[in-house]
């Protein structure tokens, strides 16, 4: 079964987590590295599970794994062998569920309050989260990160999409990176920041090899109406919704401005469910690799009582949100706080 319509067959809203790489440098971590939070698979697995723990804390319904820069060529290049590299994507699903099933295990109701493990009580203590504490609430996902062809090359291309690759290539580049995330055990795929939809395109044609296996589609994008190669986000959604195996389809890693105008086009042409979660409202040089502008005011729970208005049934937060801002947004959905 489709475990994202499961959810929102119960709940009006899926809550997913927010920025992975923000949490951790707020935690000292340099990740000025082409394998971005992906290279702390090895040398920090604990920093990316504590991470997990503070937005399932929050109110996540789900966690995304830190695979998004996780793939066999790039730690290849980086000096692993092909199996290690197997063997670290793997690891990112099994992280997020490990720390999914502690939170899980010490959930007002399970019946272990006393068990609370070390990681837990670290999050309890953190002043700027409030725990989502709530009767009625899912248990909660986890959604392995399949990032674009772009973020391997980690120069920006998945804002772009101009890769000069065939739809076969980018099979060919996705199918070993999903069969490990899948054999992993990942509730759902979340195929996130695609530029083009020839990119989709290869993932469903990876998927197929894999009945029963879910991928939610967010693309990003680059004004109100069109993904970041141009195409129309409409075109996007109307194909996706031909899909079976497409759980739901929207847009993250995107300026705030953007995302109610998205919304309403790709919601015109797909009765699937829209996600969003876009970025704080800063903007990114990807050339650079940093950030500028300035956050955005406006609370971000009340915007994403905006986009639900609007539509969107899955919302969370993307690069330089926070777990408080999850917990804002949890307080907007779910008159939980």
């Amino acid at each position: 079964m489709n475990p994202i319509q499961s959810i929102l067959e119960q709940y009006p809203v899926m809550i997913l987590d927010g920025a992975m790489a923000t949490e951790l440098e707020r935690s000292g971590a340099d990740l000025n590295d082409s394998l971005w939070s992906a290279r702390l698979l090895l040398d920090n697995p604990e920093a990316i599970r504590q991470v997990h723990h503070r937005y399932f804390e929050a109110g996540a319904d789900c966690a995304i794994t830190a695979s998004y820069q996780a793939t066999i060529p790039g730690f290849v290049q980086r000096g692993w062998s092909e199996q290690e590299a197997r063997e670290l994507i793997r690891r990112s699903v099994q992280i997020a569920v490990e720390a999914r099933d502690a939170f899980w295990s010490s959930y007002p109701g399970s019946g272990n309050l006393n068990n609370r493990s070390t990681v837990e009580q670290s999050v309890m203590n953190q002043p700027d989260i409030e725990p989502a504490a709530a009767p009625h609430r899912p248990r909660p996902l986890v959604a392995a990160s399949v990032g674009p062809y772009g973020a391997y090359l980690a120069d920006g291309s998945e804002y772009r999409g101009d890769y000069g690759l065939n739809e076969q290539q980018l099979v060919q580049f996705h199918e070993p990176r999903i069969r490990e995330l899948v054999a992993a055990g990942a509730d759902v795929l979340a195929c996130e920041t695609i530029p083009c939809l020839i990119e989709a395109k290869a993932i469903i044609t990876v998927l197929q090899q894999f009945p029963g296996v879910y991928a939610w589609f967010s693309f990003s994008a680059r004004d109100g109406a069109h993904i970041s190669s141009g195409e129309r986000a409409a075109d996007c959604a109307a194909w996706l919704d031909t899909q079976e195996q497409a759980a739901a389809v929207g847009i993250n890693c995107t300026a705030l401005d953007y995302i109610p105008s998205l919304i309403r086009t790709m919601r015109s042409q797909t009765s699937k469910p829209i996600l969003v979660y876009p970025n704080s409202g800063e903007q990114y040089d990807p050339v650079t690799k940093t950030w500028h502008g300035s956050a955005c005011t406006q609370d971000y729970g009340q915007q994403a009582r905006d986009w639900y208005e609007q539509g969107a049934r899955l919302i969370g937060g993307c690069c330089r949100t926070t777990p408080a801002d999850i917990s804002s947004v949890r307080a907007a959905l779910r008159g939980e706080a």
